[in-house]
């Protein structure tokens, strides 16, 4: 019988997850590579099978999945340790979700279309914060605005801490190529090569544009899309450190040699798996999503807000339920998909309402 597979279990993000699973009342297999924390996670979620696996062996991996199941991963930095649990899905036949907010992974999983096709996968990538809300609010504003061209999406949070498995994704994507869709096509563009500022609950906002899962999946479900940029709401002072930064990486990574040394120094400097904001924190954080629907010329024809709790309680209940209801054969096709043209907007939209979120649609439309 199919199964769900938690990889990553015992991690920050992956006991969130667990914990949903077993409250919707499914028992997922815990899987990662310390049998004792395994053991105690299943103990206190009142008794769970579990399997050891690691990155380091991928046949260990491959020997989780059979044909149909369901893989959720949340073990990362996905660029340096998520390609064994991708690779044992699309072998076995099985469904594959993870919880990557790095826009190089991303992109690879979006290259393995074809293979997961033939395999009769479905590969949901970054699905949870990042970059499920901002998917769903650019589809929703785009059904206001069927005639848009353009995308704008804007990410923003208040009063939260980051886990050691953000940390360590964001510093590993610090020397890899960004992206950005421009004239219908996915092309390379600096992380933070743009600035702009959203108006976010009557506030402006700066963001600073970075890649997500939207510029290679709204064009699934929106192919009149010329134009996708994605941004990251900081702090105007923050969001210039980070352009510059990112421009002096861009530079850096040129150099073989030195992207190594680099890259080597920042992970012995920021650790994956060191624990994550406490429950304080996250019931403090606030976050907000905007998305534009714009024409050519730039005007936008409709804008819509989607505003929620934090950002890790929402990526455990959606990964919860993508895996739940792929399980239950709701996903609507096979190969790489974004999270609309996985379940329809209507499914997703009611499972981030389901989740706490709320929706905010701006009327009449501004323009700039």
């Amino acid at each position: 019988m199919p199964k769900i597979v938690l990889f990553g279990a015992t991690g920050y993000t992956g006991r969130l997850t667990a914990e949903v699973l077993t409250a919707r009342g499914t028992s997922p297999v815990l899987a990662g590579r310390n049998a004792a924390a395994l053991e105690k996670l299943a103990t206190d979620l009142g008794g769970a099978p579990t399997a050891v696996a690691d990155v380091t062996d991928p046949a260990s991996v491959r020997a989780l999945l059979r044909r149909g199941d369901v893989l959720v991963t949340t073990v990362g930095p996905f660029l340096r340790h998520g390609r064994p649990a991708l690779d044992a899905a699309i072998s076995a036949g099985a469904h594959y979700i993870d919880s990557t907010g790095e826009g190089p992974f991303i992109r690879s999983v979006f290259e393995h279309d074809d293979q997961a096709r033939t395999a009769g996968s479905a590969l949901l990538t970054a699905f949870g914060f990042d970059y499920v809300p901002g998917n769903l609010a650019a589809a929703l504003a785009l059904r206001a605005a069927p005639a848009a061209t353009r995308a704008d999406i804007g990410y923003f949070m208040d009063h939260l801490g980051t886990s050691g498995g953000t940390r360590a994704s964001m510093a590993g994507m610090l020397f890899e190529p960004g992206f950005a869709l421009r004239g219908g096509r996915v092309v390379p563009q600096v992380s933070g090569a743009h600035l702009r500022s959203f108006d976010v609950a009557g506030a402006d906002r700066t963001g600073v544009s970075i890649p997500g899962s939207e510029h290679f999946a709204l064009t699934r479900s929106y192919p009149q899309l010329r134009r996708i940029d994605v941004f990251l709401g900081l702090p105007l002072l923050a969001a210039h450190g980070l352009r510059a930064g990112s421009q002096l990486a861009a530079i850096a990574a040129k150099s073989g040699a030195l992207k190594q040394v680099l890259d080597g120094a920042l992970g012995r400097i920021v650790k994956g798996s060191t624990g994550g904001p406490g429950a304080g924190s996250l019931g403090r954080t606030r976050s907000r999503v905007v998305a534009e629907a714009r024409d050519d010329a730039g005007k936008i024809l409709s804008s819509v807000t989607l505003e929620g709790g934090d950002p890790y309680t929402f990526t455990a209940a959606m990964l919860a339920w993508a895996a739940d209801t792929a399980l239950g054969g709701g996903l609507l096709d096979t190969g790489a998909l974004g999270p609309v043209d996985a379940f329809g907007l209507d499914a997703l939209q009611t499972a981030a309402l389901d989740a706490g979120w709320t929706r905010h649609t701006a009327t009449p439309p501004t323009s700039s």
